[in-house]
């Protein structure tokens, strides 16, 4: 069957972004308020649509530092999604990218297109703009499941820390509890720590070892 060129769609393409971080022993991710329709006055993950001969991972890098002046920051692709409705204005598929990174405090938004930024408790947040609820959704789900066969927590650490801290790390983002012994059996086991050769003593508890990561950039467990 002949089908004409008009009778195909060209629609929008917008990156947004998840972005995550640990503060007070939550998980929590940076939203952004709209200052313009559709859903003017409603949180958001940070977005933007791409512009022409731009690539998705540097449109992903540009509207993080235009809508919250974070920048240089490893991100990766999450999902692509493109339901008919999902924005009011037209058709728009978007690529949607995670990242997680230490907490800061957020500057006030310089782009016109927001009127506020925040980090917001991963298990208490407001109602979200588009379907971004549902994007967030599976992003909580891929960082879950990339904490159990990655060191993506090296970023939020200190540069030498106990294994009880790392520990704790891990269940703030997984939001569950680990054994004690079986986690340090399986991270000693992934190479990816070496001991520091000093050992913590301050506060209360028994001097424990000082471990650090070998790298400083994302590894996966063998």
């Amino acid at each position: 069957m002949n089908t004409k060129h008009k009778d195909y769609e060209t629609p929008g393409v917008t990156v947004d972004l998840a972005i995550f971080t640990v503060n007070s022993a939550k998980l929590k991710v940076l939203l952004v308020k709209r200052a313009e329709e559709p859903f003017r006055g409603q949180w958001s993950l940070p977005g933007g649509f791409l512009i022409h001969d731009e690539s998705l991972d540097n449109a992903a890098q540009r509207v993080l530092k235009e809508k919250t002046a974070v920048q240089n920051v490893y991100m990766e692709q999450l999902y692509t999604f493109g339901h008919p409705k999902r924005d009011p204005r037209a058709r728009v598929v978007t690529i949607a990218y995670f990242a997680l990174i230490p907490w800061k405090r957020l500057a006030q938004p310089a782009s016109e297109k927001i009127v506020d930024l925040s980090w917001a408790d991963v298990d208490a947040l407001p109602k979200l703009a588009f379907d971004h609820k549902a994007i967030l959704n599976y992003a909580i789900q891929r960082l879950r499941a990339k904490a159990s066969y990655s060191n993506i927590v090296y970023g939020l650490m200190p540069k030498q820390f106990r294994l009880s801290e790392l520990q704790s790390m891990y269940e703030i983002i997984i939001h569950d509890k680990l054994d004690k012994r079986n986690f340090r059996k399986q991270m000693l086991a992934t190479h990816l720590l070496e001991e520091t050769g000093k050992k913590d003593a301050t506060g209360a508890h028994r001097p424990a070892m000082l471990y650090q990561f070998k790298k400083m950039k994302i590894a996966f467990f063998n």
